[in-house]
Protein backbone atom coordinates (compact mmCIF):
# COMPACT_ATOMS: atom_id res chain seq x y z
CA UNK A 1 0.00 0.00 0.00
CA UNK A 2 2.92 2.77 0.57
CA UNK A 3 4.15 1.66 -2.95
CA UNK A 4 1.30 2.58 -4.48
CA UNK A 5 0.82 5.72 -2.17
CA UNK A 6 4.28 6.58 -3.32
CA UNK A 7 3.80 5.99 -6.87
CA UNK A 8 0.30 7.69 -6.68
CA UNK A 9 1.74 10.82 -5.17
CA UNK A 10 5.01 10.96 -8.09
CA UNK A 11 2.07 10.45 -10.59
CA UNK A 12 0.35 13.97 -9.76
CA UNK A 13 3.54 15.68 -8.87
CA UNK A 14 3.66 14.94 -12.78
CA UNK A 15 6.93 12.57 -13.01
CA UNK A 16 8.13 11.45 -16.04
CA UNK A 17 8.78 7.88 -14.90
CA UNK A 18 7.81 5.92 -12.02
CA UNK A 19 9.89 2.84 -11.51
CA UNK A 20 9.55 0.44 -8.76
CA UNK A 21 12.31 -1.80 -7.20
CA UNK A 22 10.54 -5.26 -6.21
CA UNK A 23 12.58 -7.76 -5.00
CA UNK A 24 9.99 -9.91 -3.80
CA UNK A 25 6.53 -9.68 -5.81
CA UNK A 26 4.00 -10.34 -3.64
CA UNK A 27 1.04 -12.97 -4.35
CA UNK A 28 3.18 -14.13 -7.37
CA UNK A 29 2.50 -17.96 -6.48
CA UNK A 30 -1.52 -17.00 -6.82
CA UNK A 31 -1.41 -16.25 -10.72
CA UNK A 32 -3.74 -19.60 -11.74
CA UNK A 33 -7.09 -19.23 -10.67
CA UNK A 34 -7.83 -22.58 -8.58
CA UNK A 35 -12.01 -23.65 -9.16
CA UNK A 36 -13.61 -20.29 -8.12
CA UNK A 37 -11.13 -18.24 -6.66
CA UNK A 38 -8.98 -15.22 -7.69
CA UNK A 39 -6.42 -14.55 -9.91
CA UNK A 40 -4.70 -11.94 -6.93
CA UNK A 41 -1.50 -11.45 -9.08
CA UNK A 42 -3.20 -10.15 -11.90
CA UNK A 43 -5.10 -7.81 -9.70
CA UNK A 44 -1.97 -6.07 -8.17
CA UNK A 45 -0.41 -5.84 -11.57
CA UNK A 46 -3.88 -3.62 -12.35
CA UNK A 47 -3.36 -1.57 -9.07
CA UNK A 48 0.15 -0.73 -9.65
CA UNK A 49 -0.57 0.24 -13.68
CA UNK A 50 -3.33 2.56 -12.24
CA UNK A 51 -1.34 3.88 -9.65
CA UNK A 52 1.05 5.41 -12.21
CA UNK A 53 4.19 2.67 -12.11
CA UNK A 54 5.84 2.47 -15.44
CA UNK A 55 8.17 0.42 -15.05
CA UNK A 56 9.10 -2.19 -12.69
CA UNK A 57 12.02 -4.57 -11.41
CA UNK A 58 11.86 -7.82 -9.55
CA UNK A 59 13.81 -11.36 -9.39
CA UNK A 60 12.61 -14.50 -9.64
CA UNK A 61 8.96 -14.67 -10.13
CA UNK A 62 7.07 -17.58 -9.35
CA UNK A 63 6.52 -18.12 -13.17
CA UNK A 64 7.96 -16.10 -15.92
CA UNK A 65 4.37 -15.85 -17.47
CA UNK A 66 3.39 -13.50 -15.15
CA UNK A 67 4.99 -10.82 -16.80
CA UNK A 68 2.26 -10.67 -19.21
CA UNK A 69 -0.25 -9.22 -16.34
CA UNK A 70 1.47 -6.62 -16.87
CA UNK A 71 0.48 -3.21 -18.91
CA UNK A 72 4.48 -1.77 -19.04
CA UNK A 73 7.83 -3.38 -19.03
CA UNK A 74 9.26 -5.77 -16.45
CA UNK A 75 12.15 -6.61 -15.98
CA UNK A 76 12.27 -10.11 -14.28
CA UNK A 77 16.06 -10.72 -12.93
CA UNK A 78 17.62 -13.77 -11.87
CA UNK A 79 19.60 -14.90 -8.65
CA UNK A 80 21.21 -17.95 -10.07
CA UNK A 81 24.57 -16.62 -11.22
CA UNK A 82 25.11 -15.56 -7.64
CA UNK A 83 24.02 -19.10 -6.17
CA UNK A 84 26.20 -20.67 -8.80
CA UNK A 85 29.05 -18.97 -7.43
CA UNK A 86 28.52 -18.78 -4.21
CA UNK A 87 28.84 -22.72 -4.55
CA UNK A 88 31.76 -22.83 -6.42
CA UNK A 89 33.86 -19.77 -4.53
CA UNK A 90 32.27 -21.68 -0.83
CA UNK A 91 31.88 -25.44 -1.23
CA UNK A 92 35.35 -26.40 -1.79
CA UNK A 93 34.41 -30.09 -2.89
CA UNK A 94 31.33 -29.18 -4.96
CA UNK A 95 32.01 -31.47 -7.12
CA UNK A 96 31.00 -34.15 -5.48
CA UNK A 97 27.51 -33.05 -4.95
CA UNK A 98 24.28 -33.63 -6.72
CA UNK A 99 21.87 -30.79 -7.63
CA UNK A 100 18.59 -32.44 -6.05
CA UNK A 101 14.91 -31.51 -7.23
CA UNK A 102 12.20 -31.10 -4.48
CA UNK A 103 9.63 -32.34 -7.03
CA UNK A 104 9.33 -33.15 -10.96
CA UNK A 105 7.93 -29.74 -11.50
CA UNK A 106 11.43 -28.41 -9.86
CA UNK A 107 13.62 -30.63 -12.11
CA UNK A 108 13.92 -27.59 -15.41
CA UNK A 109 15.79 -25.33 -12.83
CA UNK A 110 17.22 -27.98 -11.30
CA UNK A 111 18.73 -29.35 -14.33
CA UNK A 112 19.73 -25.81 -15.82
CA UNK A 113 22.06 -25.45 -11.94
CA UNK A 114 23.23 -29.27 -12.70
CA UNK A 115 24.50 -28.68 -16.60
CA UNK A 116 26.22 -24.73 -15.59
CA UNK A 117 27.78 -26.98 -12.10
CA UNK A 118 28.47 -29.99 -14.29
CA UNK A 119 26.98 -32.24 -11.52
CA UNK A 120 24.32 -35.35 -11.44
CA UNK A 121 20.59 -34.46 -11.43
CA UNK A 122 18.67 -35.93 -8.67
CA UNK A 123 15.02 -35.36 -8.43
CA UNK A 124 12.48 -36.44 -5.64
CA UNK A 125 9.37 -38.24 -6.84
CA UNK A 126 6.90 -38.97 -4.02
CA UNK A 127 3.25 -40.17 -3.37
CA UNK A 128 0.76 -37.72 -5.19
CA UNK A 129 -0.97 -35.35 -3.02
CA UNK A 130 -4.09 -36.61 -1.92
CA UNK A 131 -7.41 -34.78 -3.02
CA UNK A 132 -9.79 -32.38 -0.18
CA UNK A 133 -12.37 -35.54 -0.29
CA UNK A 134 -9.20 -37.97 0.67
CA UNK A 135 -7.93 -36.08 3.10
CA UNK A 136 -11.67 -35.47 4.50
CA UNK A 137 -12.15 -39.59 4.65
CA UNK A 138 -8.98 -40.55 6.11
CA UNK A 139 -8.08 -42.86 3.31
CA UNK A 140 -4.25 -41.43 2.35
CA UNK A 141 -4.04 -40.25 5.76
CA UNK A 142 -2.79 -41.77 9.29
CA UNK A 143 -5.62 -42.11 11.58
CA UNK A 144 -6.01 -38.91 14.22
CA UNK A 145 -5.82 -40.32 17.29
CA UNK A 146 -6.68 -37.28 20.21
CA UNK A 147 -3.86 -36.79 22.63
CA UNK A 148 -6.22 -37.35 26.62
CA UNK A 149 -3.08 -36.22 28.36
CA UNK A 150 -3.10 -32.28 27.18
CA UNK A 151 -4.45 -29.92 29.87
CA UNK A 152 -8.43 -29.95 30.37
CA UNK A 153 -9.91 -27.43 26.66
CA UNK A 154 -6.78 -28.40 24.67
CA UNK A 155 -6.87 -31.29 22.00
CA UNK A 156 -4.57 -31.57 19.70
CA UNK A 157 -4.70 -34.52 17.01
CA UNK A 158 -1.17 -37.08 17.17
CA UNK A 159 -0.37 -38.14 13.99
CA UNK A 160 0.03 -41.97 13.86
CA UNK A 161 3.40 -42.99 12.43
CA UNK A 162 3.01 -44.66 8.87
CA UNK A 163 4.73 -48.83 8.49
CA UNK A 164 6.81 -47.41 5.94
CA UNK A 165 7.69 -43.97 4.90
CA UNK A 166 6.86 -43.23 0.88
CA UNK A 167 10.08 -41.40 0.41
CA UNK A 168 13.66 -42.42 1.06
CA UNK A 169 15.99 -39.21 2.05
CA UNK A 170 19.59 -39.05 0.70
CA UNK A 171 21.72 -38.17 3.65
CA UNK A 172 19.28 -39.44 6.35
CA UNK A 173 20.42 -39.85 9.41
CA UNK A 174 18.56 -41.36 12.73
CA UNK A 175 15.39 -40.02 11.30
CA UNK A 176 16.47 -36.56 11.06
CA UNK A 177 18.00 -34.53 7.68
CA UNK A 178 21.54 -33.23 8.41
CA UNK A 179 21.19 -29.65 6.91
CA UNK A 180 24.40 -28.15 6.91
CA UNK A 181 23.54 -24.50 5.92
CA UNK A 182 20.97 -22.97 3.98
CA UNK A 183 21.86 -20.03 1.17
CA UNK A 184 19.42 -17.95 0.80
CA UNK A 185 19.15 -13.98 -0.99
CA UNK A 186 18.59 -11.04 0.84
CA UNK A 187 15.52 -10.31 -1.24
CA UNK A 188 13.80 -10.24 1.91
CA UNK A 189 15.04 -9.20 5.07
CA UNK A 190 15.97 -12.21 7.59
CA UNK A 191 18.15 -10.59 10.10
CA UNK A 192 16.23 -12.01 12.68
CA UNK A 193 16.27 -15.17 11.50
CA UNK A 194 20.05 -15.49 11.12
CA UNK A 195 20.09 -14.69 14.71
CA UNK A 196 18.34 -17.32 15.95
CA UNK A 197 19.84 -19.73 13.28
CA UNK A 198 23.54 -19.72 12.02
CA UNK A 199 22.94 -21.87 9.24
CA UNK A 200 21.50 -19.41 7.31
CA UNK A 201 24.05 -17.57 4.40
CA UNK A 202 22.90 -14.76 2.94
CA UNK A 203 23.98 -13.78 -0.73
CA UNK A 204 23.81 -10.30 -1.70
CA UNK A 205 21.81 -9.76 -4.69
CA UNK A 206 21.91 -6.26 -4.81
CA UNK A 207 24.96 -5.70 -7.34
CA UNK A 208 22.18 -6.31 -10.05
CA UNK A 209 19.67 -4.18 -8.46
CA UNK A 210 21.96 -1.25 -8.22
CA UNK A 211 23.27 -1.97 -12.21
CA UNK A 212 19.67 -2.45 -13.47
CA UNK A 213 18.94 1.02 -11.81
CA UNK A 214 21.94 2.54 -13.46
CA UNK A 215 21.11 1.28 -16.87
CA UNK A 216 17.42 2.13 -16.97
CA UNK A 217 18.27 5.41 -15.47
CA UNK A 218 20.83 6.27 -18.48
CA UNK A 219 18.98 4.47 -21.22
CA UNK A 220 21.28 1.59 -21.27
CA UNK A 221 20.36 -2.19 -22.37
CA UNK A 222 19.09 -4.20 -20.40
CA UNK A 223 20.71 -7.39 -22.25
CA UNK A 224 24.09 -7.62 -20.09
CA UNK A 225 22.09 -8.61 -17.15
CA UNK A 226 20.64 -11.64 -18.55
CA UNK A 227 23.60 -12.80 -20.32
CA UNK A 228 24.31 -15.90 -17.94
CA UNK A 229 20.70 -16.73 -17.78
CA UNK A 230 19.24 -20.06 -19.10
CA UNK A 231 16.26 -20.87 -20.72
CA UNK A 232 14.61 -22.59 -17.60
CA UNK A 233 16.28 -20.27 -15.19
Amino acid sequence: MELLIMAYALKTSCAKNIIGVIPYFPYSKQSKMRKRGSIVCKLLASMLARAGLTHIITMDLHQKEIQGFFSFPVDNLRASPFLLQYIQEEIPDYRNAVIVAKSPDAAKRAQSYAERLRLGLAVIHGEAQCTEQDMDDGRHSPPTVKNTTLHTGLELPLMMAKEKPPITVVGDVGGRIAIIVVVVTNTVPHEVQKLQCPKIKTVDISLILSEAIRRIHNGESMAYLFRNITVDD
